[in-house]
């Protein structure tokens, strides 16, 4: 049972959803590839946020806290089965209210790009996100429970991979 948090805690909680909505948009988009699968994805990371909220201690940094549960969350549903559907296309519409991220989007190479991250395992494809998130090693590995070195070999395999997925397209 989720424990009611007072109203300045839901404040905060709102405030912190509303900074970091690109941060659980790029989640998702890893993660669901159709409309109904995001909105479904982007509200069981929603609720699991919502739960742990009262309980973050401050010890990591919050964009990484948020990262840690949104990345459980998605990759949890994979494994437990839930329907994600495999689609390589990306839908033209996202769950996010920013503009900024459509524009980011609509280029061919970053299609390519999204389409080749997608056929990697659920641990790469995270790691890959938030590579391009620009995270340090360190701040990788924190959020995804390796070692900073664990992190340096699977991100030099993965770009081999995405290299020849890529060129092969």
């Amino acid at each position: 049972m989720t424990k009611r948090l007072s109203e300045e805690a839901e404040r905060g909680f709102l405030e912190v959803l509303g900074r970091h909505e690109q941060l659980i948009s790029k989640v998702i988009r890893i993660y669901a590839f159709d409309s109904e699968d995001r909105k479904d994805l982007f509200q069981e990371i929603v609720y699991q946020l919502w739960r742990s909220y009262g309980s973050f201690k401050g010890e990591a940094r919050m964009s990484t806290w948020l990262y840690r549960v949104a990345l459980n969350t998605a990759i949890t549903s994979l494994r437990r089965g839930k329907k994600l559907s495999e689609h390589t296309e990306l839908d033209d519409q996202f769950i996010t209210t920013s503009g900024s991220l459509e524009t980011l989007y609509n280029s061919e190479q970053t299609r390519q790009l999204y389409s080749a991250i997608r056929t990697l395992g659920e641990v790469d494809r995270a790691l890959v996100m938030l590579y391009l998130e620009d995270l340090s090693y360190k701040e990788i590995a924190e959020v995804l429970g390796l070692t900073e070195d664990n992190v340096g070999v699977k991100l030099n395999r993965i770009k081999k991979k995405l290299r020849v997925l890529i060129g092969a397209s």
